[in-house]
């Protein structure tokens, strides 16, 4: 079993590159497709809000797919849909045909994401301790290998479709071979929810809210509805999701604009938090298993909110520097314990939770731009990342929602004793 899980990690890290290195050859062949379809900077922006809205259904729709099938069928497929879908934009000549492209690829995208985290909680819940957010940081890694590669590519006049052709049969590739060590479902972990499903359908017999002989385990807990956690979890993924959207869109410009840096310096200020942001991540399951999910997102909030204020009232450019960088140490961990918490909540419908909280948190890194730039009509640019900090401070206070006690709520669907409703934190750290 060891052996089988330690695999089964290593193929989910293979699948967080993927994801990575195929949203990250977009991003780098945008230029060139924009040149090829004639499009303006205007009518791209409204075509990448169809990358967003396929990638939301993606998640919706992955979710509930996942928990039925089970991650190891669910990942390869949504790999292959991802790849195959990033070759389509760049063989799109005008706006329809790239508007068609970025929603189908925002589907896979989507599918992807939510379903290769449902299987990162899977892989947690073998080790016992917490792992999700170097999973996390390897997506980073993926979309900067990305960077590098197209970087080399386009330097050499290589076409749009050739890169993307040659990067979708490598990663169907991998996403084939990675597929054998994909864990299968824990089949312990649905009886103990089947169980628990079969305790709340006697206790809404005997108290006459469902007639007798009409409740089975397995319908029960979809008339229950998500439970309330779960949805906090996912305004609290849109609040800290919203405020890495805003160091990601903005914080070149701030440090281009507000201080007067030059280009190839302001570029700096998204190197500083991105950097920072994949080592956090890197060190946060260590973090994580040492003082628990809920300091990470207490203090970790609480460090992006500083971070944020630094960066708004910094008088210099190196203070600016400074100041991006926190904010992307503070957040780096804070959203992979979110995650984490939404599958390890029922590990039943873990997949569904997963695509609740990552679906609205999504939709919170859309919300940035759209947020701070009507904002800069009435405030300096500077002053609007302090709406951001309040968010990461609202989450600071709400931060105990990962506290093992208050994790198992009444609207909880999965034993109170049971190992799997335990928060990784709260579990013996193996190794």
């Amino acid at each position: 079993m060891e052996r089988s899980l330690r695999a089964g990690r290593l193929a989910t890290f293979a699948y967080f590159v993927l994801a990575g290195f195929v949203m990250g050859m977009w991003i780098v062949h945008i230029p060139v497709i924009e040149h090829r379809t004639g499009i303006s900077h205007a009518v791209l922006g409204w075509l990448l809000l169809l990358l967003g809205a396929g990638a939301f259904g993606g998640m919706q729709l992955a979710g509930p797919l996942t928990d039925r099938f089970g991650a190891r069928t669910v990942v390869p497929a949504s790999a292959a849909l991802c790849a195959a879908a990033l070759v389509l934009p760049a063989l799109a000549t005008d706006v329809w045909t790239l508007g068609g492209a970025l929603l189908v690829l925002g589907v896979g995208n989507g599918c992807l994401d939510v379903s290769m985290n449902a299987h990162a909680v899977q892989v947690e819940r073998g080790y016992g301790r917490p792992v999700m957010s170097a999973f996390h940081a390897l997506f980073s890694i993926g979309g900067v290998l990305a960077a590098l590669i197209g970087a080399f590519t386009l330097g050499r006049g290589w076409s749009a479709a050739a890169t993307t052709g040659g990067t979708a049969l490598f990663c169907l590739v991998v996403a084939a071979v990675a597929a054998g060590a994909l864990l299968r479902p824990d089949p312990a972990s649905t009886a103990v929810v089947g169980a628990s499903a079969q305790e709340v359908s006697a206790q809404e017999v005997s108290a006459g809210e469902v007639p007798a002989g009409e409740v089975s385990a397995g319908d029960a807990p979809a008339r229950r509805g998500t439970p309330s956690r779960i949805w906090i979890l996912a305004v609290l993924a849109f609040l800290l999701m919203l405020s890495e959207g805003v160091a990601n869109d903005w914080s070149v410009l701030h440090v281009k604009d507000v201080l007067g840096a030059p280009a190839s310096t302001a570029a700096l200020a998204y190197g500083a938090f991105a950097t920072a942001m994949t080592v956090g991540r890197l060190l946060a399951d260590r973090v994580a298993a040492r003082v628990g999910a809920a300091a990470v997102l207490r203090y970790g909030s609480g460090v992006g909110a500083v971070g944020l204020a630094l960066a708004a009232f910094a008088p210099n450019v190196a203070v600016a520097l400074v100041g991006w960088a926190v904010v992307g140490a503070g957040l780096s961990g804070c959203v992979p314990q979110l995650f984490s918490a939404a599958g390890h909540a029922d590990p039943d419908a873990a997949g569904a939770n997963v695509s609740r909280v990552a679906g609205l948190g999504y939709l919170g890194m859309l919300a940035g731009p759209a947020v701070i730039g009507p904002l800069t009509h009435a405030i300096p640019l500077n002053l609007t990342f302090l709406l951001p900090a309040a968010f990461c401070v609202a989450a600071c206070l709400t931060a105990r929602i990962l506290e093992p006690g208050p994790a198992t709520s009444p609207d909880s669907q999965v034993a109170p004793d049971s190992v799997e409703n335990r928060t990784p934190a709260s579990r013996p750290t193996a190794g």
